[in-house]
């Protein structure tokens, strides 16, 4: 990245006091006012509460859709659909197996909230901070770490919309992607399969992270933004050939 001194490091070496903003504010900021907030995050790179509360939030969202009749219903059907993608035909007994395994669907979304977030966090820190290594002065990991665990409020937000959805649709399918606007496509098609792993919340997710990266770095947000979604791509049609693949094995 092209050397710039951020805010965090300009307000060090002015000596000046960053401001500290309540978990609220910067939760509320992050989406109504992002690069407002990731100038404050950048002086202030504070993560741990902000990542566990949008974790809490997804783990929360998806058990108490698990908990009910609906939801544990659509987990099975879920996980027949998997096994049918892969080759594996579901036959009776395997059914009545899998729906006396999804009585224990909430803590099954709960521990996948739990894992998913704060993996994809580390992550997505690990890769600012290994694409911003050349910058002068150094930005710290925390710092990274603090734009990726801001930007996963987007990701919280997102579970708390999409249960409510699944409910009413009696279905685990993301409403939210790209593939649920064009049912027509064959579900198991190459197509459909990278279509289903890009949503709406994911895409906002990836241009507040790039305002973040923008604010900590002194990047143009055009730019990141456009390497961000263009690698978000790139992994959604990896992931839809690896699944084509082990299904065709």
């Amino acid at each position: 990245m092209t050397p710039s001194a951020s805010p965090g490091a300009a307000a060090a070496a002015t000596g000046l006091s960053p401001s500290r903003q309540s978990l609220a504010t910067r939760v509320v900021g992050v989406i109504r006012r992002p690069r407002t907030t990731f100038n404050a995050v950048a002086q202030d790179p504070r993560w741990f509460d902000v990542l566990a509360v949008s974790t809490l939030v997804a783990a929360l969202s998806g058990a108490a859709l698990m908990q009910t009749q609906v939801g544990r219903q659509a987990l099975v059907d879920q996980w027949e659909r998997t096994s049918a993608a892969f080759g594996h035909e579901v036959d009776d007994t395997g059914y009545a197996r899998l729906e006396s395994i999804s009585q224990y669907g909430g803590w099954y979304a709960a521990g996948a909230a739990l894992l998913a977030l704060p993996l994809l966090t580390l992550a997505a820190a690990g890769g600012i901070h290994l694409a911003g290594r050349h910058t002068r002065p150094r930005v710290p990991f925390v710092t990274a770490l603090a734009v990726a665990a801001h930007a996963g409020v987007i990701l919280g937000l997102r579970q708390t919309i999409e249960a409510p959805l699944n409910y009413a649709r009696e279905s685990t399918v993301n409403a939210l992607s790209l593939g649920a606007w064009f049912p027509a496509l064959d579900a198991a098609s190459p197509t459909a399969r990278a279509l289903a792993f890009v949503d709406l919340f994911g895409c906002w997710w990836g241009l507040v992270l790039a305002l973040g990266v923008s604010a900590v770095y002194g990047r143009r947000a055009r730019t990141v933004a456009l390497g961000i979604m263009g690698l978000y791509a790139v992994c959604a049609a990896l992931i839809a050939v690896v699944l084509a693949l082990a299904a065709g094995a």
